[in-house]
């Protein structure tokens, strides 16, 4: 697999994760609504896949050394791995409650981040266990805000 096809599964698959466990954890806090929670993991699916991608692609144009081929690549790989990831999260709203289904987000996300993360440690040749800790920390510090964010706006909108 070449340099720009990893680029895009790379941003696309962190994005997926990250972007879509903080809309699941905002909207649901929210609303705890799950026809809400899957119209915005559909919305960040579509619309979010295709900003990163356009943000892959002028990047990538940025450089001076990188060819038309090498920038469609990232840019493509960038919206099917967006696309792809972060309709997974779609599945647990269908089959649980909406409350399960945000556990299961939680770890199934983290779990795909750690992953990823830990083949990143490898490939780098480094520690694993680093970059596992790092971007795992940053999901969960998002996980976190998000709900409370949440929690904040249904709060606010609920006694006014």
């Amino acid at each position: 697999m070449n340099k720009y096809i990893k680029i895009g599964i790379g941003f696309g698959l962190t994005s997926g994760i990250i972007t879509t466990l903080g809309l699941i954890m905002g909207l649901s806090a929210g609303t705890h609504l799950k026809m809400v929670v899957i119209a915005g993991i559909l919305t960040i699916a579509i619309a979010d896949a295709f900003s990163d991608a356009l943000g892959i692609h002028i990047s990538e144009e940025t450089a001076k050394d990188t060819t038309i081929k090498e920038i469609w690549e990232a840019t493509a790989s960038t919206f099917f791995a967006k696309l792809v990831f972060a309709s997974l999260f779609i599945v647990p709203f269908i089959l649980y409650d909406i409350n399960l289904a945000r556990i299961v987000c939680i770890a199934m996300g983290l779990i795909i981040l750690g992953i990823f993360s830990y083949f990143i440690g490898l490939v780098r040749g480094m520690k694993p266990w680093k970059p596992v800790l790092e971007h795992l920390l940053i999901a969960i510090v998002v996980i976190f805000i998000t709900n409370f964010v949440g929690i904040q706006i249904a709060n606010y909108f609920n006694t006014n």
